[in-house]
């Protein structure tokens, strides 16, 4: 594609009156326009024209006169436009500017003309356009609350993809676990209520009773079978066939029986207490008895498992909460991040620990905000680890501040790039493994809340350390 000078280019008296109309820059003097106008190339790039690419240097001021073009930036996942320019913006490299590269692709979408003034010029431009350059200024520090506010939205949604994954695999065991116990259950009850129809036909007296409800107990206390070695269960199973075949019984009530975990001392005391006929009966609805408790056990604490992770994602996002700033606990914020991210952990044999001093002060701020740097920190630390690593996560006060620290063994930050990993769009990890947002929006949001970030870095050990300004001490409950 061929980039042309304007044809038709303008006349400086021309370019003047067009400039007046323009809805950036028609609030500068007509003298400060005629300066652009003096300086400034008129250009006509056609559509698809790549004006910037990602990491380039932005050498030019541009006026949009025509035309439209865009910002995409690679996302991770994927290419994604940011911001769009058109007729009547103010778009590249601006006066006090910090970017001095491009954090994306920049290309045209229609024909478009514009005019663009030198970076080299800008010096004379702030000394002799003050009115022009303060309208520039205010352009800039827009477009960087837009990306800002763009980044911090994009992070969030890939951050919540990665939970979101995480999650999915760690209620899925609990849900699972009820199910599945929930369809045993199911499949035991008519066996469980033949057996105690035949126990109740037997009439038992009052201390063959006392002695059925013993065994119970004391089967409960037992816990279930912890399953051995193949031999080891092959070797119980024929203990209690034998056992079962001294007493008269049939050797196949072995199978359920061997898995209430009673020894058999604890069933000779029953066979002493019992007659042969309860003891026939009693044992049947024995197995029963402790398999249908031990299941609803089973799904209490998987019902349970499910309730804390729920209110772990609730307290991470804050979801039922006014988006104003408050007195945040902060250690409750690291556990719901933790209990979030310990899937992940899991996956790759991580050690994640935690020690947080009791009685924390609050921080005053954004609960959400801060769950979202302690996310992005742990989540780092954990893609950084090899599989069976440690991450640890310490909090305490510290003359005046609380301090958190994420520490990691894995190989460290080289000290090449260690300067950039809070930049926008700097990444160490593969094309689609991260954005490179994640410690730009960290170092923001500390920032919001008055406070700093630092990291000390080696193999074998990386330390990034948030120091944030106490508030109140946590209220006790109750």
């Amino acid at each position: 594609m061929i980039v042309r000078e304007i044809s038709n280019a303008l006349t400086a008296e021309e370019l003047i009156e067009r400039l007046a109309t323009h809805r950036t820059l028609a609030a500068a003097p007509r003298e400060q326009l005629a300066w652009v106008a003096e300086h400034g190339r008129q250009q006509a790039f056609p559509a698809g024209y790549t004006l910037a690419r990602t990491g380039e240097r932005i050498p030019n001021l541009y006026v949009v006169l025509t035309g439209r073009f865009a910002i995409h930036v690679h996302r991770g996942s994927g290419w994604r436009k940011v911001m769009e320019w058109r007729g009547g913006d103010v778009a590249g490299f601006l006066p006090y500017s910090r970017m001095t590269a491009s954090p994306g692709d920049t290309r045209t979408e229609e024909p478009t003309e514009l005019v663009s003034v030198p970076d080299d010029l800008f010096p004379e431009m702030i000394r002799d356009c003050h009115e022009l350059t303060a309208i520039l200024v205010h352009v800039m520090l827009d477009r960087a609350r837009h990306f800002r506010s763009t980044d911090l939205h994009d992070e969030k949604l890939a951050s919540l993809g990665r939970l979101a994954a995480g999650l999915a695999h760690e209620l899925n065991n609990p849900a699972s676990a009820v199910a599945r116990s929930a369809e045993v259950l199911l499949h035991r009850m008519p066996t469980a209520e033949s057996a105690f129809r035949t126990l109740g036909g037997v009439r038992l007296s009052q201390a063959e009773l006392a002695a059925f409800d013993r065994l119970c107990e004391q089967c409960l206390a037992e816990g279930p079978q912890q399953p051995g070695s193949p031999l080891e269960q092959a070797e119980r199973h024929e203990a209690l066939a034998a056992w079962l075949e001294r007493h008269g019984l049939d050797r196949a009530a072995a199978e359920t029986l061997a898995e209430t975990g009673l020894a058999l001392p604890a069933l000779d005391a029953a066979a002493g207490a019992l007659g042969a006929e309860a003891l026939g009966a009693a044992l049947p609805a024995l197995a029963a008895s402790c398999g249908t408790r031990r299941l609803a056990s089973d799904i209490q604490r998987a019902a349970n498992r499910v309730h804390e992770l729920v209110a772990a994602v609730k307290g991470f996002t804050y979801m039922d909460q006014a988006a104003v700033p408050k007195p945040v606990d902060l250690a409750r914020g690291l556990s719901d991040t933790l209990a979030i991210l310990r899937a992940k952990a899991k996956s790759k044999s991580v050690r994640l620990t935690a020690d947080v001093e009791p009685g924390l002060p609050t921080i005053d701020g954004f609960g959400g905000e801060l769950n979202q740097v302690w996310a992005n920190l742990i989540d780092n630390a954990i893609d950084a680890v090899n599989n069976g690593g440690n991450v640890e996560v310490t909090a305490r006060r510290q003359d005046g501040t609380v301090v958190v620290r994420v520490v990691d063994d894995g190989p460290g930050i080289p000290p090449d790039v260690r300067e950039q990993i809070f930049e926008p769009f700097f990444t160490t990890k593969p094309q689609g493994g991260g954005t490179g947002l994640g410690l730009a929006i960290v170092r923001s949001l500390v920032g919001q809340h008055e406070g700093e970030i630092e990291v000390e870095s080696h193999a074998g050990r990386t330390e990034f350390r948030v120091t944030l300004p106490a508030g109140a001490p946590v209220a006790s409950p109750g």
